[in-house]
């Protein structure tokens, strides 16, 4: 392989690198760090970026008339970030409203009753009580509005979760103080309260 053949294929690696970190984020993230995590000089990860940002913003069709990509890279707010394009904002908008309108599946329903019950709860309590992973279910209920972040465990860090006031909206409940007794709706789950996750 020749000098130029092994710049190329670096270059493209470190691209391909840049793009999966901007897929992750949930706001937009400095130069700096993203030359940090790719080991690259600040000015070489922006000149990356404009790139990446010109090459999204290419058109196709007749006369150059539909974009290439129904995303674009925007730097805004002190950093970078892949946003929809606001030609489709409608369709992006009709989906997450259906998505919202959606009905929860058994296993977030589940999910769901047990943090109510149990909150201030972390994930890993969750899982324990439902003897099953509870990640993709969690963030499910996250994205709905229904539960949220509220701090982390004094002891193993982890991050806690609460219902949120959308939760209580959607039941027509002042506050969770008003849930039903567990015991008479969840046979079996009566001793939830003393429930305590397992020791490794």
């Amino acid at each position: 392989m020749s000098e130029e053949q092994a710049t190329q294929e670096s270059r493209a690696h470190v691209r391909a690198a840049l793009e999966a970190v901007l897929m992750v984020v949930d706001e937009p993230v400095s130069e700096e760090a993203l030359a940090s995590v790719v080991g690259l000089p600040t000015n070489a990860v922006r000149e990356l970026l404009h790139e990446l940002a010109r090459e999204y913003d290419g058109y196709t069709g007749k006369g150059g008339t539909v974009p290439v990509r129904g995303f674009e890279l925007r730097q805004l707010a002190g950093g970078w970030r892949v946003y929809s394009r606001a030609a489709y904002a409608d369709i992006v908008s009709q989906f997450v409203v259906d998505g919202q309108t959606a009905r929860l599946t058994q296993a977030a329903l589940e999910t769901l009753a047990v943090i109510a019950y149990r909150q201030p709860v972390s994930r890993a309590r969750v899982s324990a009580i439902r003897g099953v992973n509870v990640d993709s279910v969690v963030r499910t209920l996250v994205q709905r509005g229904l539960i949220e972040e509220v701090g982390t465990d004094p002891v193993s860090g982890a991050f806690l979760y609460r219902t949120t006031a959308y939760f209580l909206e959607r039941l027509g409940m002042g506050s969770v103080d008003e849930l039903p007794q567990i015991a008479p709706h969840l046979p079996g789950l009566e001793n939830l309260q003393d429930f305590d996750e397992p020791h490794f």
